[in-house]
Formats: structure tokens, C-alpha cells, sequence
């Protein structure tokens, strides 16, 4: 049963009903914005990042890593750009022995790049700095880049082993190597024979150098930190020491670990070395290896990047680096054979504070 109202209640109780509809706060309704923050040194696609099987499916074919950096196909590197700019808008150039100071990078790109505040790096003088020389290898299987080409960045190097045999470190340093990454310890009882004789080559040619090491599954990860500390000496000049992870198909090891336990292993060797040297230790990888493994872990720690047919942000989506392997088979005055090529991400003022800091 219904009763009847008066017209004037129903009158204003219509009002009272249009009010509350329309003092409703702008905060209840529901807004989406896309951000335009990127992450990492590099620009990133504005796209959703596709899965680890997507990527595997897509990815453009890359030549096989090598078993070992500096002798079978391995560690390759590439120069930095002038400032850290989206690689769209890189363009190839020459490159000058010094170049300008860019802007200082943000927060974020800092802990991979150079940070805000380098240790010793405002004390510094500029005479103090090694000079750059511009890179002018040539390749005996050139990859076109495109824009993303390694010749866009200011600063170039090497890494070599026993198989490039004897170097003539100053011919290789005229020819734009500003640092050599050198192959020191395998496992947990090898020395590369030539291991002494190239780090002291480097040193007096006036190349910054760093040691790696050759990490194998099947030894203990503290065996091998202390089989590298036995061989490697501690010198405050050098750069951190690298862990090279990759599958090693030609080892009698053919123990596939778990990505768990990978990464437990890395972190024992990695702190280790740390500890000993007081630098956090650069993770040299692989394709294969990183998509099993490393993608999306050590975000504090930086990375060299092997990289041979595409950019790094083509076959590593959303992972900063520091140094990019972008040849395997580079031909230079001062070597026989082939070496790898490698390159800094940053500008020349990038790669001066980058030295200071670490």
C-alpha cells in the first residue's frame, strides 16, 4: 500500500536528490595517466616489456656467445654517447679527445653511470686524466647498427687472453682502446699464461685495465674468489674486478644449476671480491645466460653487456649497463687476429668521473 504525499514534499524532495548528484567530488572519479619516467641508462620501449618466452620467440638471431672473453668468441664492447640521451636520437660523429662536460645525470641513472657524488672526483685535476683516443678498428664481420650504432660513443676498449698471443699495447692503445678488460683466473686452479705480461702491457701503455675471471658451476664460488685474490693484485688505479657467467658448453662440467642457485653462487663469489678489493664487481654476460638467469636480479650491481647483432636495449629490455661487447671479431694495428671491441655507456666527462668513483 501507498500512502500519497503532498506535492510540495515531493517538490522538494526532488531538489535534494539533484543537489547530491551533483556535488560529487572530482577526487572519486577514477583518473589514468601514462608515465613518461624511463628506467635505466637507456630509453626504454614505451610498450609493455614482453615475457621471457615472448623475447626468446622475437628476438632478432645473435651469434653464439664464446665459450671464454678475449679468445673464442666472448666479451665485446662499445663507446657512450656524449650525453645520455634516448638512443633514437643519437647520431653517429667523431669523436673528440675531450669532450664537453654534460649536464649532470639524474639520481637514477647514477648508480650505473657516475655518480652524483664520485669519491675524489672534485679534487681531481684535469691534467691528472688519461687522454681519450677516438676508436678506428675495423671489423672482419661489421653489423650495421643503425642508430644505434657503437660509433656514437666517446669511449672505446678491449678484452683480451692468451689468444691474441703478444700485444703491442701502445699500437693498440693509438688505435682508440682507452681500457682493456684481461682475462686472469678460470675456475678454481687455471691463470691465464698470459695474464701478467698483458696486465703490466696495459698499465704502461696508459690503458685503464681490469681483471675477469671465468666462472665455473662446478667448483665452489669460495674457491674461486680465492683462486682470483691469489692472481689478481690490489690496485686502487685498477677498474673492479669482472665475473664472467655464461654456459660453457665445451666444459667436462655439464651441471645445469637452477637460476637460485646461480645467483646464490654469483653473490658469494661477487661479495668476496668486494670485500678484498673495496669495488663492487662488474657481471660480464651472455644472451642465453641472462635470460635464464640474471634477468631482472643484481639491480645494484653493474652490468657488460654481450650484444653482437643488436643494441642492448633490443636484446636486454630494461636492464642498465655500463659496458657494451658489441664485436667479437675486431681487427686492430698492434694485435694478430681478432679481438673484442667493446664501449662505455656515457660521455668522455661521464667516463673521467666514472674512473674517480670506482
Amino acid at each position: 500500500m501507498f500512502m500519497r504525499l503532498p506535492a510540495g514534499l515531493l517538490y522538494l524532495g526532488l531538489l535534494a536528490t539533484l543537489a547530491g548528484c551533483q556535488s560529487q567530488s572530482p577526487s572519486d572519479v577514477l583518473s589514468v595517466s601514462t608515465s613518461s619516467e624511463k628506467t635505466g641508462a637507456i630509453a626504454m620501449p614505451s610498450a609493455n616489456i614482453p615475457s621471457a618466452a615472448a623475447r626468446k620467440t622475437a628476438r632478432a638471431p645473435i651469434a653464439p656467445p664464446a665459450a671464454v672473453p678475449g679468445g673464442a668468441p666472448a666479451l665485446a664492447m662499445a663507446t657512450p654517447p656524449q650525453s645520455p640521451v634516448p638512443f633514437e636520437n643519437v647520431q653517429p660523429q667523431l669523436i673528440p679527445a675531450v669532450a664537453e662536460p654534460m649536464a649532470r645525470p639524474t639520481a637514477e641513472k647514477a648508480n650505473f653511470i657516475v655518480p652524483t657524488s664520485p669519491t675524489g672526483a672534485g679534487s681531481m685535476h684535469p691534467r691528472s686524466r688519461m687522454p681519450i683516443y677516438s676508436q678506428r678498428f675495423r671489423d672482419a664481420k661489421p653489423i650495421n647498427f643503425g642508430r644505434h650504432s657503437p660509433r656514437a660513443y666517446a669511449v672505446h676498449g678491449v678484452d683480451v687472453s692468451r689468444w691474441q698471443g703478444n700485444i703491442d699495447w701502445r699500437k693498440l692503445r693509438e688505435q682508440g682502446a682507452n681500457f682493456a678488460f684481461i682475462k686472469a683466473t678460470d675456475g678454481g686452479d687455471h691463470t691465464d699464461p698470459m695474464f701478467k705480461t698483458n696486465w703490466n702491457g696495459a698499465k704502461a701503455a696508459g690503458l685503464k685495465r681490469g681483471a675477469y675471471h671465468f666462472f665455473y658451476w662446478c667448483r665452489t664460488a669460495g674457491e674461486q674468489a680465492d683462486w682470483f685474490i691469489r692472481n689478481v693484485p690490489r690496485d686502487p688505479e685498477a677498474l673492479p674486478p669482472v665475473i664472467d657467467v655464461e654456459w660453457n658448453h665445451d666444459s667436462a662440467c655439464r651441471q645445469k644449476l637452477s637460476p637460485k642457485l646461480v645467483r646464490e653462487k654469483m653473490k658469494v663469489f661477487m661479495e668476496k671480491l668486494e670485500s678484498h678489493y673495496g669495488k663492487r664487481p662488474i657481471i660480464y654476460t651472455a644472451p642465453d645466460f641472462y635470460e635464464d638467469n640474471l634477468d631482472g636480479a643484481f639491480a645494484n650491481y653493474p652490468f657488460w653487456l654481450r650484444a653482437v647483432a643488436e643494441h642492448p636495449s633490443k636484446v636486454y629490455p630494461n636492464r642498465r649497463w655500463v659496458f657494451w661487447q658489441y664485436s667479437g671479431s675486431g681487427l686492430s694495428h698492434g694485435v694478430s687476429g681478432r679481438i673484442d671491441l667493446n664501449t662505455f655507456y656515457g660521455s668522455a666527462e661521464d667516463w673521467h668521473r666514472w674512473v674517480a668513483s670506482n
